[in-house]
C-alpha cells in the first residue's frame, strides 16, 4: 500500500527548491497547448498544455512522476505541467519525500508571493488506466534497449558505451525476423559483425541473457536518466522481478 499524501497539504521535508519568476509561474498555469495526453481522461473538457520534456526549461529540475488515481504509473511531466496540474487543483494526492517550490507574483494587497510545492510523485485526477494499458508493449528504440540491457552485449558480455552498442535482430530480417523487444539484445560492432545474418546458433554464438518486454513502469526508468530516489523506489514496487532493473 502506497503512503498518500492529501493533495494541498505541502511535504514537510522538501529537498528541492526552485524560485521562478512570476512570468513563468503564469505561463505554466494558463499557457493552453495541443493534446499531448497519451491517457483517457474521464472528463471529456479537461484540455492540457503542451509542455515538452526535453526543452531546456524542463531540464533544469528533474522529472515529476505521474500516476492514475489508483496509483499506477502514468507518464513523466516537467515542473510547469505539474504546476499547471496544481493550478487547476487535478491532484488527486502526492507522495515522494522530494518537492519543488514554484513562485510566482506578489499580491498587491497582501504582499505575500504566491507559490505552488509540487510533490516528486503525484496522482492526477480522472485518470484510470486500463490494465492493458499499464502492460502494453512499450515503443523500442535504442536508448532504452541498451538500457534494459544494462549495456551489456548479448553474446560476449561485455560492458560497452552506448557509441559502442547496437541493436542486435536474434532472428535476422532477412530471415522474417521482427523489431520487437523479444527479438533483440544489445551487441556490440564486432559481435554484431560476425554474426551477421546468421541464427546465434549458427554463428555458434550463445546469449548470456535472454530478451523481454519491459512493462510501463520499467520503461519510465529506462527512459529517464534523472529519477529521485523516491521515485524509483516506487516504481521499482511496479517492475516486474525478471527485469534486469532489479540487478541495479
Amino acid at each position: 500500500m502506497h503512503q498518500r499524501k492529501q493533495a494541498g497539504h505541502h511535504l514537510r521535508n522538501a529537498k528541492i527548491r526552485a524560485t521562478l519568476p512570476a512570468a513563468q509561474l503564469m505561463q505554466a498555469q494558463v499557457n493552453g497547448g495541443k493534446l499531448i495526453d497519451d491517457a483517457v481522461s474521464t472528463k471529456p473538457d479537461a484540455l492540457e498544455p503542451a509542455f515538452s520534456i526535453f526543452s531546456a526549461e524542463a531540464k533544469r529540475f528533474p522529472l515529476i512522476l505521474t500516476l492514475d488515481q489508483n496509483g499506477i504509473p502514468h507518464r513523466w511531466i516537467t515542473w510547469q505541467h505539474a504546476v499547471w496540474y496544481y493550478a487547476k487543483q487535478r491532484i488527486a494526492w502526492e507522495t515522494g519525500t522530494e518537492a519543488f517550490t514554484v513562485s510566482g507574483g506578489k499580491c498587491q494587497a497582501t504582499g505575500e508571493v504566491s507559490s505552488v510545492t509540487a510533490a516528486s510523485i503525484i496522482a492526477i485526477k480522472g485518470k484510470a488506466m486500463a490494465i492493458r494499458g499499464f502492460n502494453q508493449t512499450p515503443p523500442l528504440n535504442n536508448r532504452e534497449l541498451f538500457h534494459r540491457d544494462r549495456h551489456v552485449c548479448g553474446y560476449c558480455a561485455g560492458v560497452f558505451s552506448h557509441s559502442k552498442l547496437t541493436r542486435d535482430h536474434i532472428i535476422p530480417y532477412c530471415r522474417n525476423g521482427i523489431d520487437t523487444w523479444m527479438n533483440v539484445v544489445t551487441a556490440c560492432r564486432p559481435c554484431n559483425e560476425r554474426k551477421g545474418s546468421r541464427l546465434p546458433e549458427e554463428a555458434h554464438m550463445q546469449l548470456v541473457y535472454a530478451p523481454y518486454v519491459p512493462n510501463r513502469a520499467e520503461f519510465l526508468i529506462l527512459a529517464n536518466r534523472r529519477i529521485l530516489i523516491d521515485q524509483m523506489a516506487f516504481l521499482k514496487q511496479h517492475v516486474a522481478a525478471h527485469s534486469r532493473v532489479h540487478m541495479a
